[in-house]
């Protein structure tokens, strides 16, 4: 689905308002009734920097307690350390600056890992950043000497069975005899001295009001913070929970995942110079720990992933092509692609691509082979609305795949269902309306200009220049060419025609455990005749005698805040679409800069020229490293999925005995 659109009459005012405007709770009788599970998702931002900018923001606060930590913990400088939850990278360039050599931090916040790459980047420091859960951590076993979680970094997560798995996986990577230094909010201190109401000014156009309250079972601390902008008033409302371990408490979360040598050192307190509301990190306990362990056993050369690539059928007709057939750039493409699976060490490929016996040459493959990369985005018998057979036939034969499922790949094919999420979500979406085969005359509910799509479709099929029409008798001409020319019998999108920057984005992995957010790039229209419309079509996809031909993608300029209210949309369509592994979303700005989505694309194309590729490659990554983190994506929503299964019974009872108990002194929290 390559992507079209552009032009725009004036924005709604409810897609404005996304943007520029917070709803304020008023008064809340319980602040733990508007706490989200997953607040700590959406709450590490730009305003978090402020409002907490005197203690996570401060240099001389940050040297201080690298001296601390260091002293304690009496760290090599070539000792392999791990900053998890490491936020803006405070913690990991100090270390970097020092001397240290191998620091790498993670943090689930792409806002605060893109400032830290960033700072990196500036002080040239050779410092790893990247983003992931704490939960499911994506290094192998035994690969840190030293594990850091600071600054009141634990606790966020809705139950202890959370924490536990964090610990765990602490353990995992820590090397025989690794350490781990938690600093964590003195639960014991903060239950007995919180402040249930504060405010402050943050700097001269911003201050902040707190309230704070126990959880009815007293084992979190419930926070709100409403951030007020002098002449824009209210713009952030939110809530947070942070659970009060004690010492004792612990301590013993850390013995049940089976640390040694647990020690309780003395408690810090940030010196900030704003000296007002220090909230959770008022005063701190620091624990460290020694992960006593075997060395993990290493897999032996011969522990070869064997992967069957599932593809469209060269020897079958194809609707969406413009002859009809592969041709010799679609054979070129494949060629690329195997070419770069080559280059992927600790696999084994084999290629299906005859879709006459696909499903017994499945059946013999089945038990041989570890999963299938299902790059079959021709559809069943190159028929694109059979695009979903495939992960149908491999679930119906107990086959892992790559990339969505059956569902996710009905839903996405419709546009119309897509844009009625969207707007349930309240994500911004151009205004629209249907018009059926059946339909003989249409009422037009807003102005010109407008564009016309099939509704059901990808790869730009029927989107042409002619499709952006100014008026009912153009309108009409399109239609007639989406039906005549391209023998489209089905419903009939007609959008307003957006005139701003159009735009894609790309995650690979899966959201919230692991995922990558690639760049934002948008279409480069400066090669085109005057007077065509912008947009990047089939011409742009299948002619090369086109003026689309010369279309070519680059990185967005884009606001932070237009980037970021783009990135936080995806993301939670990814999710709610249940889109698996990597997908696509295309967006387009309106007259006034607001960005409004235009169509998902789960199972993008995968071809080496392709968007995704293109994103990739401004991420850094060449083309056979995209389809490796593809693969490396799917292959941890294997384990996690296979880790569930366990953790419902459903596994093969060879689970560790850790995996499901939870410390007496706590059990009453879950």
């Amino acid at each position: 689905m390559k992507e079209e659109m552009a032009k725009s009459s004036k924005p709604s005012k409810r897609s404005k308002s996304i943007l520029t405007v917070t709803k304020s709770f008023g008064p809340v009788p319980n602040l733990e009734e508007y706490v989200k599970p997953d607040w700590w998702r959406y709450i590490f931002d730009a305003t978090y920097l402020k409002t907490d900018g005197d203690v996570v923001d401060d240099a001389n606060i940050t040297k201080k307690e690298v001296d601390t930590f260091s002293a304690i913990l009496k760290m090599d400088t070539s000792d392999k350390i791990l900053d998890l939850c490491c936020g803006q990278g405070r913690h990991s360039l100090e270390l970097a600056r020092r001397g240290f050599q191998n620091v790498e931090g993670l943090d689930r916040s792409h806002y605060l890992i893109q400032k830290a790459k960033a700072q990196a980047k500036k002080e040239n420091l050779n410092v790893k950043f990247r983003e992931g859960d704490a939960r499911k951590l994506p290094y192998p076993p035994d690969s840190f000497d030293v594990v850091l979680i600071l600054g009141n970094s634990f606790g966020y997560f809705d139950t202890v069975r959370d924490d536990l798995r964090v610990l765990k996986e602490v353990k995992r990577v820590l090397k025989p005899w690794g350490k781990l230094l938690i600093d964590a909010a003195d639960g014991e201190y903060l239950r007995q001295n919180y402040k249930p109401r504060s405010w402050e000014w943050i700097d001269k156009k911003h201050f902040v009001c707190r309230e704070r309250s126990l959880s009815f079972d007293r084992q979190c601390l419930i926070s709100r913070e409403v951030v007020v902008q002098v002449e824009k008033g209210v713009i952030v409302d939110q809530f947070y929970s942070e659970r009060l371990y004690t010492r004792e408490t612990l301590m013993e979360l850390l013995k049940t995942v089976g640390f040694d040598d647990i020690v309780s050192h003395s408690v810090i307190s940030p010196d900030s110079q704003r000296n007002q509301d220090l909230g959770m990190m008022e005063q701190r306990v620091i624990m460290t720990a020694v992960a006593r362990k075997e060395w993990t056993p290493v897999k032996k050369k011969e522990d070869i992933k064997e992967v069957v690539v599932l593809l469209g059928d060269p020897s079958k007709p194809d609707p969406l092509k413009p002859m009809g057939v592969f041709d010799d750039d679609d054979f070129y493409t494949i060629d690329q692609l195997k070419g770069a699976l080559r280059e992927l060490k600790g696999y084994n490929f084999t290629y299906l691509n005859n879709h006459s016996t696909m499903l017994q040459d499945l059946m013999k493959l089945k038990g041989k082979i570890d999963y299938a990369f299902n790059l079959c985005d021709e559809g069943y018998d190159n028929n694109p609305r059979q695009e979903l057979h495939i992960p149908s036939i491999l679930e119906m034969l107990g086959i892992n795949y790559t990339g969505a499922g059956p569902q996710c790949l009905a839903f996405c094919y419709d546009k119309s269902l897509v844009r009625g999420i969207a707007k349930e979500m309240g994500i911004p979406v151009a205004d629209g309306f249907f018009i059926k085969p059946e339909d003989t005359t249409f009422e037009l509910p807003f102005g010109f200009p407008v564009i016309a799509k099939p509704n059901y479709g990808d790869s730009s099929f029927g989107i042409t220049q002619r499709c952006v029409a100014n008026s009912v008798e153009e309108l009409t001409l399109a239609i007639a060419e989406i039906r005549g020319k391209f023998g489209y019998e089905k419903p009939i999108l007609v959008e307003e025609f957006l005139v701003g920057k159009d735009m894609s984005l790309g995650i690979i992995g899966n959201p919230p455990e692991s995922y990558t957010l690639l760049p934002i790039i948008e279409e480069d229209y400066s090669c085109l005749p005057e007077g065509l419309p912008h947009i990047c079509g089939y011409e742009a996809k299948w002619l090369p005698d086109s003026p689309y031909w010369n279309i070519v993608s680059k990185p967005a300029e884009l606001p932070e805040s237009t980037k970021r209210f783009i990135e936080e949309c995806s993301l939670k369509l990814f999710e709610r679409l249940g889109a698996r592994d990597y997908c696509r979303f295309d967006w387009r700005l309106d007259g006034e800069g607001v960005p409004h989505l235009l169509e998902v694309n789960p199972n993008p194309g995968w071809c080496w020229d392709g968007h995704l590729a293109k994103m990739a490659k401004a991420a850094g990554m060449e083309y056979h490293e995209m389809l490796e983190a593809i693969l490396k994506a799917a292959e941890q929503r294997f384990a996690l999925l296979q880790e569930s299964g366990k953790e419902n019974g459903k596994g093969n009872g060879k689970e560790e005995e850790t995996s499901h108990k939870i410390p007496t002194a706590i059990r009453s929290e879950t």
